[in-house]
């Protein structure tokens, strides 16, 4: 059996850096930056503080961070949980986003060609 390493430490640095341009947007407060790491297709589904499910399309965090802005303060971890040569899974741990929410998400990855994109958002959200 070859032994052969099947990713290379370059794509962990490019998933980490698709997932970081939605955490950066959310600090700005600007969805052109963060659609830079969803799929057009993305969805997204997930439990707010008050235990309400929520879920559909990518565009709902579009409405969510029109509704409440920027996070100067956020604060965030990015850890890869999983990496294949075209599939990764990502937590991100989160405190404070404009509506000072805290979550946890887990985004999963396609490689598209050269491009690493977020094609579901899956989170738990906190009081």
């Amino acid at each position: 059996m070859p032994n052969i390493k099947p990713v290379a430490t370059a794509e962990y640095d490019a998933v980490i850096a698709s997932v970081q341009k939605y955490v950066e947007g959310l600090r700005v407060g600007d969805n052109k930056i963060i659609a830079q790491a969803f799929n057009k297709d993305a969805t997204m589904y997930g439990f707010a503080p008050d235990g309400k499910l929520l879920g559909g399309p990518i565009s709902n965090l579009y409405t969510y961070v029109d509704q409440f802005g920027a996070a100067p303060e956020i604060k965030t971890r990015l850890d890869i949980l999983s990496i294949t040569p075209s599939t990764a899974v990502v937590r991100v741990d989160m405190e404070g986003d404009g509506a000072g929410v805290s979550y946890t998400d887990f985004h999963t990855l396609l490689k598209f060609g050269e491009k690493w994109e977020i094609i579901a958002k899956v989170f738990h959200a906190y009081e």
